[in-house]
């Protein structure tokens, strides 16, 4: 119990800027997370190369997301710029809506340390206030607490920009991964299919 009361001392001491700061980090983690279960387990899982190889020269076997895309830019083509396009547009309703959200995430992993740097400049008032007020314990006691709130604000913006960057980094890695996988399909595509 002694270490929760420290941790909400510690909260309290940060101002008004924590209460925001909480909110993005609940928003930053929770559209982070959302993504990477996306892209983790959703419509995205495109198997494996060797298993690609078999369905592009018998899309009646094929299976799953890679499956639906291969059917897909195969049925009823008859030149390579259909078989481009189809992948074209494959692309776009695959990762259009992941690109948006991690755009979002992105803005919001920028705005942790600036919110944390709104609460630094509040405390740096705050203390300055106390320090044209005079001398004393009062305004020693009054320049700690600006000092402290000034400090740990800026901690906090950073404690949750980090991980946020983290996990930006995860997810543009992943997207990328599958855009490499449906490159490497239409790539397949183009050389069995043999057209002009």
């Amino acid at each position: 119990m002694d270490i929760l009361e420290k941790i909400i001392g510690i909260w309290l001491s940060g101002g008004w800027v924590m209460v925001p700061l909480a909110l993005l980090a609940v928003l930053i983690y929770a559209n982070g997370i959302q993504l990477l279960l996306f892209l983790r387990k959703g419509n995205i899982q495109l198997g494996h190369e060797s298993e690609w190889l078999t369905w592009i020269y018998n899309p009646a076997l094929a299976e799953g997301r890679a499956g639906e895309i291969i059917r897909y830019t195969q049925e009823n083509v008859t030149a390579s710029k259909h078989v481009r396009n189809r992948f074209t547009e494959v692309r776009q309703s695959i990762l259009h809506s992941v690109e948006r959200r991690l755009r979002f995430l992105n803005m919001l992993v920028a705005t942790a340390p600036l919110m944390g740097l709104l609460g630094t400049v509040i405390g740096m008032l705050g203390t300055f206030a106390a320090i044209s007020s005079g001398g004393g314990a009062e305004t020693a006691a009054m320049v700690a607490a600006g000092i402290s709130e000034a400090l740990i604000t800026t901690q906090t913006g950073l404690f949750i920009a980090l991980p946020g960057i983290f996990l930006v980094l995860i997810v543009r890695r992943k997207m990328h991964t599958i855009e490499a996988a449906l490159a490497r399909i239409e790539a397949i595509s183009l050389t069995k299919l043999n057209l002009d």
